[in-house]
């Protein structure tokens, strides 16, 4: 099995948001975010959605090691924050154990998220939040644990164009860190600005959306590829 389709494509987005809303969901799960996400232009991790120990493990071989995993459904938000989220892990063993002490943590009623491992230390933001005067807007940052602490964002009002996106690139004051610093890769400009012009165009085609929060987006070591290892759309 190729790892690229452990991730299936995105069924229907349109079926994605509309089971969510039949089932009264206030939110996506990270799984299904990055399904819509990656049906709109958004590289997103390598994963698998299990529900028991053995196809994790399953699961983790396939995607070589080390793993992340990671509690996953549609009620559950701030992950590292409840420990809920575990990294770096290397064999079986620890992911049979991750498993159950992740299922514990969670209450039970959940699946596991088993995710490659993207290493990179400079992280982004990608989101989107649907203002009531002006709709969508699209923002652009520096990610991770500071973003709030940063607060070094741009923003776009959707529709607009690649010209846009690539001005959103460089009007962040950390804009240095997209270029090639520190023995580090430039960071794709072009997959970040597919990524942006993606997510306008999926708030503008689906207005049951409320809200997208894409953080962190980890560059890739040596290659300089933007990936989203965590999603979150709100529904409203």
């Amino acid at each position: 099995m190729n790892p690229e389709a452990i991730i299936p494509e995105a069924i229907i987005p349109e079926a994605i948001i509309k089971d969510a809303l039949a089932r009264k969901l206030t939110a996506l799960s990270e799984f299904d975010s990055k399904r819509l996400l990656k049906a709109y232009g958004v590289a997103v991790t390598k994963e698998e959605l299990v529900t028991a120990p053995a196809d994790a493990v399953k699961a983790a071989r396939l995607l070589g090691y080390p793993v992340v995993m990671k509690a996953c459904g549609p009620g559950i938000t701030h992950k590292t924050e409840k420990r809920l989220v575990e990294i770096g892990i290397i064999d079986d063993e620890r992911v049979a154990s991750a498993f159950a002490e992740l299922t514990a943590r969670a209450g039970g009623s959940c699946g596991i998220l088993v995710q490659e491992m993207i290493a990179g230390r400079r992280e982004l933001l990608l989101g989107m939040t649907r203002d009531p005067l002006y709709g969508p807007c699209v923002t652009f940052g520096l990610g991770g644990i500071f973003t709030e602490i940063l607060d070094d964002v741009s923003c776009r009002v959707a529709p607009f164009g690649r010209a846009d996106a690539e001005a959103m690139l460089d009007e962040i004051r950390g804009a240095a860190i997209l270029g090639a610093v520190r023995g580090m890769a430039a960071v794709d400009r072009g997959a970040l600005c597919d990524a942006l012009c993606g997510l306008a165009r999926l708030a503008l085609e689906h207005d049951g959306i409320k809200e997208i929060d894409v953080n962190p987006v980890i560059i890739s070591e040596g290659e300089g590829r933007p990936v989203a290892v965590d999603a979150l759309v709100v529904l409203g």
